[in-house]
């Protein structure tokens, strides 16, 4: 009872009766009783309509009081000795590679704070592979990373010479900057410095590894995830965004632990406030277990002492930017700032040394404490937990960076902080030594190597360790896909459908079809993909408690707890990282899953594309489809609908293949192929495709096309007449290729133009293709040089005239390897909402722009007159002073 209560208390006597009450429920009878009671009491208070307080938070102090800790094991003199040379290793990496090359750069404070968290995790609770199970999943704190390779080092998985080269990789010699597992494929497991993605990964790692057990499809056992993050990364909206999906799961295998240093990079993180607290009502207000690690051990008796509450009230009203301010200004200030405004705390604290007020600890950086907080957040059931602990900034750097709002920016200490530093820790290095920032590590028969191997030894053995092998899949053949590289006879399908019947015939598939995961975002029916429904069920947690109202219908809404299907709500950024999850299964479960993410098209990587790069580092394999894509293509939707650019977004990714097919054969030859390199050949890439919602027929696939369809280009029409003397090439790209060929047409038939028509699949595939014999040609000068494969299939002198539904940029890329004049039309500029047919007129794509543009390359290269041009314009209806699209 505090002060504040006694002084508002109208009737003292009543209200210590109720307290008295509750004090012997709780002595007697245990906590759950007394938490019953309270319930019970606050419902009966609801119905009858009492206001009641809207706090979801509890007090300024730890949720686990010390008579409930459970103890820690081990030896904890040991283990501080081996924290304290990681702290210093660590330390000495960032500094000589800063000593090198002051550009290089590298965080030590982030690290200095968190230390605690991770020697506990790694010494009790991080877990290994081994024959019975795969080990817990851990996301890093990015900036965390020279701790982690610390560790390693002293483990003897890392060597000096790597430590020597940190951030220095073009060697191969050096450690990367972050985690990153394409730099570090058998070290890291995932990539979490772009602050915000950890968080919502690591939700969706959880959610799949419980979708992966309900099915039956991995025994994930008692598996954990955990995700480290700063109290400052919260702000990003990814980092809390899905916290309410693992709430409503009741993700049970997931651990969030949030080090509430209360500094962000440039300074507190609510100054005027307290962020601990906003951060537990969030949490619990979306269903976590709380854990508030905030106070260490040497505070334990003074709460003992206040008898009157006002040491924990003292802890409500301060703000972060005080508490930020205690450590920073040391004992007497803190004496006179926190302690000083109550007499009685003064009185508390009357026999301790200023220096006693200093070492005051925080629960982040007291093992007891964190030990406590894990050993309750791994043997909870039915929520997940976050751990919410307290540290420092920059510990144990004192002046140099300790509570310092640059402490962020610090990559160095001067020679007597770090010469303090070191005698904090007792690293036995001499001063003599200390110019030169010797790593340490202690002799391998000494006691704390045989501490620290007999810890991981206990749990399973290194950590982290990422799993670069896999099964190999056998994957269907292109025989199986024969229904998709026949024509729809007459019938008129969109791309997006030919889609759907190639994605059926794979889940279909007695070897894998288990194994593809279809993942919406909430528009499946959008994409004809409600068929599904029942055939594989949608994947529920819960299962389905309700009978859904058209449940007579053949193609009702199943909710399944065994469910195929990830439909993950109006959430892009949450479906992509399920997506992420099941396309890295194969290395984090050894399970190789097919996953298939269909979306808007204009809602992926304009929306997700963080998430996608961090795809390419996991080295994710999966399929993205892009559906309703390009900027003519949906029609009536408008601006923020409309898609031309993804596909120049995708080739940014080094492994990301992409394609924009026209045709169902194309549709089927992409993607088995995809599965065959994927899952066959165990290729570290994943494909995007764009489908459309354009209906028009499919013809069959023309005889031997297979190839060039994969290399991004085939010929798809030759269009002669005996007798014609002019001839352009034609390149076209999804539903404007349609458009092509009927410009093909009207140039033969109207012109006496000859062309030839290619189908080009994927511009980004060919760019890569030429950049790469040109990259080979200039490497070899005096060997035969190689050509491109653009170059190959076009004749060298016609004119080349390239439309898509995309950016010009996207055709583009290929205008180094075409020979001869190369024109191309594109829809650069914001989309809006009218009809295909005008879409295409105002973005100047269509059949009677590709004739135009014929035309006048054939009148450039002096085959036909001007005036033929000047004829076709006013035939077609084009305008010549109609404004630039990209610019109205």
């Amino acid at each position: 009872m505090t002060e504040q209560h006694i002084l508002e208390d109208i009737d003292p006597t009543q209200t210590k009766e109720w307290l008295d009450a509750l004090e012997s429920v709780l002595r007697e009878e245990g906590p759950e009783r007394a938490k019953f009671l309270l319930e019970s009491l606050t419902k009966e208070a609801a119905k009858a309509g009492t206001p009641m307080p809207a706090s979801i938070t509890t007090s300024y102090r730890n949720t686990i009081l010390p008579h409930n800790e459970k103890t820690l094991p081990g030896d904890l003199f040991m283990e501080r000795k081996i924290r304290s040379i990681i702290r210093w290793n660590a330390l000495a990496m960032v500094m000589k590679a800063n000593r090198i090359d002051s550009t290089l750069g590298g965080h030590i404070t982030s690290f200095s704070s968190a230390a605690t968290l991770y020697d506990i995790g790694f010494n009790h609770f991080f877990r290994g592979n081994t024959e019975k199970q795969d080990g817990d999943m851990v996301f890093f704190q990015g900036h965390i990373s020279p701790g982690i390779y610390a560790r390693s080092y002293i483990e003897g998985r890392l060597t000096d010479e790597q430590l020597d080269n940190f951030r220095r990789e073009v060697d191969g010699k050096g450690l990367s900057s972050y985690p990153h597992p394409w730099l570090m494929p058998d070290y890291w497991q995932f990539p979490t410095v772009s602050m915000g993605l950890g968080p919502l990964q690591a939700i969706y790692q959880a959610h799949v590894m419980k979708y992966q057990h309900s099915r039956g499809l991995v025994d994930q056992g008692d598996r954990k995830v955990w995700a480290f993050l700063g109290d400052g990364e919260c702000d990003e909206p990814e980092s809390l965004g899905a916290i309410a999906l693992a709430g409503r799961e009741k993700l049970d295998n997931l651990i969030f632990v949030i080090n509430c240093n209360l500094q962000r990079l440039d300074g507190p993180v609510r100054g005027n406030g307290k962020i601990v607290q906003e951060l537990e009502g969030v949490f619990r207000g979306a269903g976590w277990n709380v854990v508030k690690c905030l106070w260490g051990r040497h505070w334990d008796p003074l709460f003992e002492k206040d008898d009157k509450g006002l040491l924990i009230k003292r802890m409500d009203e301060v703000c972060d930017g005080e508490l930020q301010n205690y450590k920073a200004n040391g004992g007497a200030y803190t004496r006179k700032h926190f302690f000083g405004k109550y007499p009685e705390l003064l009185e508390m604290v009357k026999d301790m040394s200023d220096d006693d007020i200093m070492n005051l600890n925080r629960g982040g950086h007291d093992p007891y404490k964190v030990y406590a907080a894990y050993a309750e957040a791994t043997s909870h059931k039915g929520q997940p937990t976050v751990v919410l602990a307290q540290t420092v900034k920059g510990y144990g750097m004192f002046k140099a960076a300790e509570a310092q709002n640059t402490a962020h920016q610090t990559k160095k200490l001067d020679e007597e902080s770090l010469a303090m530093f070191r005698d904090k820790f007792g690293i036995p290095i001499s001063d003599e030594e200390l110019k030169d920032l010797p790593y340490y590590r202690p002799a391998e028969d000494s006691p704390e190597m045989k501490y620290l191997r007999s810890r991981r030894a206990a749990l399973g053995g290194d950590f982290p360790v990422r799993r670069r092998e896999c099964e190999a899949l056998e994957v269907p053949s292109l025989e199986t896909f024969k229904a998709q590289l026949q024509g729809t006879k007459g019938r008129e399908i969109s791309s997006t459908m030919a889609f759907v019947r190639v994605l059926n015939t794979l889940v279909k598939d007695k070897k894998i079809g288990h194994r593809v995961i279809p993942i919406v975002a909430d528009e499946a029916r959008t994409f004809g993909m409600e068929g599904m429904f029942r055939q594989l069920g949608i994947y529920s947690a819960e299962g389905q408690k309700y009978t859904p109202h058209d449940h007579t219908q053949i193609m009702y809404y199943k909710e399944d707890a065994k469910g195929q299907i990830l439909q993950e709500g109006i959430n892009e950024a949450g479906a992509m990282s399920a997506w992420l999850a099941c396309a890295t299964s194969y290395s984090n479960s050894n399970y190789p899953m097919i996953p298939v993410y269909i979306y808007y098209s204009m809602f992926g990587f304009q929306r997700i594309g963080d998430l996608a790069w961090a795809a390419g580092d996991s080295q994710a394999r999966g399929f993205l489809i892009g559906a309703t894509a390009g900027r003519t293509t949906l029609n009536g939707e408008g601006l923020q609908h409309e898609d031309g650019h993804s596909h120049i977004i995708a080739g940014t990714i080094p492994n990301c293949v992409s394609y924009d097919p026209t045709y169902s054969y194309e549709v089927a030859v992409i993607v088995q192929d995809g599965m065959r390199r994927m899952y066959q050949e165990k290729e570290s890439v994943f494909y995007y495709l764009t489908v459309m919602n354009e209906n028009y027929t499919h013809e069959d696939m023309p005889e031997g096309v297979e190839s060039d369809i994969i290399q991004g280009m085939y010929r798809l029409q030759e269009n002669t007449k005996k007798g014609n003397k002019n001839h352009v090439q034609l390149l076209g790209a999804g539903v404007i290729l349609r458009e092509v060929e009927a410009a093909a047409d009207i140039l033969l038939n109207e012109y006496g133009v000859n062309s030839d028509v290619f189908s080009v699949t994927s511009f980004n595939e060919l760019r890569r293709e030429g950049l790469d014999v040109e990259r080979w040609n200039m490497l070899h000068p005096e060997a035969e040089a190689k050509t491109s494969f653009v170059a190959s299939m076009l004749n060298g002198e016609s004119p080349v005239i390239a439309s898509t539904d995309h950016m010009k940029l996207y055709a583009d890329q290929i205008r180094p390897f075409v020979k001869g004049s190369y024109n191309v039309l594109g829809t650069d500029g914001f989309g809006r909402s009218d009809t295909r047919e005008k879409l295409r007129h105002f973005f100047e794509i269509n059949r009677y722009w590709v004739v135009v543009s014929s035309l006048k390359a054939l009148a450039d290269k002096g085959d036909i007159d001007a005036s033929v041009v000047t004829q076709a314009i006013v035939k077609f209806g084009l305008d010549p002073e109609k404004p630039n699209p990209v610019t109205c």
